[in-house]
């Protein structure tokens, strides 16, 4: 029985895991899951090694106040890994603390496969990820199509497989989400880390109550994760208007079908937004001093993925010092009130979702099926006896 290692620090990547556990196991159902991962790889059979809201946290001095619990849950990683002896290590996402993880086997010795599952995003800034991740890792599975040649220079084989929010759609389609009578039904997205909670939450709260004057009819939606369920109802408690914090991957994709428009924070949901149809803006920050280093670090006009592809705004992005309810509540309201503006942003928006799909099957079984080609040629050129152990 083959064991695959699998790491996922963050709720949108505990998706993606999810869907990558599911699509081996219809190529192996003899696989054995070991690792860490949250709430939707558990039903998917982890037993994950402990609760990764230990790890969602961004930023840079967001970090510091957690570091020493990062670095416990790194070394506790590393030592279940060498009583598992896996004999592939696949990492997902959240690259600065899979990346500790990976310095750390290597200093030990690690002889087997190491595939990470989302490439850091050296094409917007902290380039020189790419030659250390090639120092690190055996493989590279990419989202984006325009990836493999950042890191393919420095010698780390990769394979673009495409990003799996493609896979959204069916859930949507079959999904339903209750509204009383003659309610306009909006979403609101504030992440699924403590510190964006904090951060975004009042900013929308300031949103709503603008919108609220102009359109009283307003429903508000607020998917979440479960583990942040208890944090987001404390922060939208203050909201006049009748809402809701919804739970679970069909409660929020019918949340989504529901919604005319979705205020997100930056990320993964823009994406799952386009792909079901609903229109919306992102925004996102940090505290003043990481915003100000961003803001000069970054190398991309944009910070949403649809932007980027498209070299325009197609969905309005509000970030950094920009991420401001007086800058905010005007464009909401302005596309709230305009629907054939909202349609064409999110016909014009999917155009480029489009291309972030593998040819000729889904994400998921294209990451699956990389991993086990990696695994294999693995064993054939070490040979089939090749010695797992790690060194102490």
């Amino acid at each position: 029985m083959k064991t695959i290692y699998i790491i996922a620090g963050e709720p949108s990547g505990d998706i993606l895991a999810s869907r990558l556990m599911r699509a081996l196991r219809e190529r192996d159902a003899g696989l054995r899951f070991c690792g860490v991962g949250g709430e939707t790889m558990a039903k998917q059979g982890l037993h994950s090694l402990f609760d990764i809201r230990d790890l969602s946290v961004m930023g840079f001095w967001e970090v510091l106040p957690k570091l020493p619990v990062i670095l416990r849950r790194m070394r506790q990683v590393v030592a279940h890994i060498k009583q598992e002896q896996p004999d592939v290590l696949v990492t997902v996402d959240s690259w600065g603390f899979i990346s500790g993880i990976l310095r750390k086997l290597k200093r030990k010795g690690a002889s087997f496969p190491m595939v990470h599952y989302v490439a850091p995003q050296v094409w917007a800034w902290k380039k020189g990820r790419a030659q250390k991740a090639a120092k690190l890792l055996t493989h590279l599975m990419t989202l984006l199509p325009y990836e493999p040649p950042y890191f393919e220079k420095y010698g780390l084989p990769c394979t673009f497989v495409g990003h799996p929010v493609s896979e959204n759609t069916a859930e949507v389609r079959s999904a339903t989400c209750p509204v009383p009578d003659g309610m306009r039904v909006l979403c609101i997205l504030p992440g699924s880390r403590r510190n964006e909670i904090r951060k975004l939450a009042p900013v929308f709260i300031t949103v709503l109550e603008r919108l609220q004057a102009a359109m009283p009819n307003l429903y508000v939606l607020i998917p979440s994760v479960a583990a942040m369920q208890e944090e987001v109802a404390r922060a939208f408690v203050s909201v006049a208007l009748p809402h809701r914090v919804v739970v679970g991957q069909a409660e929020r994709y019918a949340a989504f079908g529901a919604a005319e428009f979705a205020l997100a924070a930056s990320g993964t949901v823009s994406l799952e937004l386009t792909a079901c149809g609903t229109s919306h803006l992102i925004a996102y920050k940090f505290n003043y001093l990481t915003n100000q280093l961003i803001a000069r670090l970054a190398t991309t006009r944009y910070a949403n993925l649809i932007n980027i592809l498209a070299d325009k705004p197609v969905i309005p992005e509000f970030v950094l010092q920009y991420c401001r309810a007086d800058r905010i509540a005007p464009v909401a309201l302005a596309l709230m009130q305009d629907a054939p503006r909202r349609a064409a942003q999110v016909v014009e928006a999917q155009t480029y979702l489009n291309r972030l799909k593998p040819p000729g099957q889904t994400p998921s079984a294209a990451a699956a099926e990389t991993i086990l080609r990696v695994q294999e040629e693995w064993c054939r050129a070490r040979g089939a006896g090749t010695n797992k152990q790690l060194n102490k």
